[in-house]
């Protein structure tokens, strides 16, 4: 059985070159526009089996990175919340994933998942422990504050004065 521990995964998000770093490599990113809380992100993704197109919220007071995915074939879920380190300088946004990520099905439940990569990395040396805490910290005051607001994301944004706006790619590309 293959391990689960992977180092940190940091992606990079380059205002003005207009390109968002991951491990697999450098894809262009046709809008970038900075929030009161943040980044805002989209761009397509060319060749993806099941994602057409990507949109992203990088939240850094919550440690949170909002994501919305376009699908090729139906919703397979409404939003997935990314636990993480955001630092921006110099139009340079840096995201240190923590591992933890949320499942939200909007107005009907959200759960925790990744937990057994975070233990695994941790017990590997790739993430600290006071990291890793912050981690699930995180990811449970995330989950409580959604449950409170009835599994709405919106609504429990709006208790923490976030508010985040979404274009309806689906509709724009047909």
């Amino acid at each position: 059985m293959a391990t689960l521990a992977h180092p940190v995964k940091v992606e990079r998000h380059d205002v003005p070159g207009r390109q968002h770093h991951t491990n697999t490599g450098v894809r262009p990113v046709h809008t970038y526009h900075r929030t009161p809380h943040g980044l805002y992100v989209a761009r397509t993704f060319a060749g993806h089996p099941r994602i057409r197109h990507w949109q992203a919220h990088l939240l850094p007071g919550l440690n949170l990175v909002a994501c919305r995915y376009d699908f090729h074939g139906r919703r397979e879920h409404d939003y997935y919340l990314d636990v993480a380190t955001i630092t921006e300088q110099d139009d340079v946004w840096e995201v240190r994933d923590l591992y933890l990520d949320l499942i939200v099905h909007d107005g009907l439940m959200a759960e925790i998942v990744d937990t057994d990569e975070l233990v695994a990395s941790r017990a590997e040396g790739f993430i600290g422990e006071g990291e890793a805490l912050r981690a699930v910290q995180v990811a449970h005051d995330t989950l409580s504050g959604l449950a409170r607001a009835r599994y709405s994301l919106n609504d429990w944004l709006a208790t923490r004065g976030v508010r985040l706006h979404w274009h309806e790619w689906s509709l724009l590309s047909r």
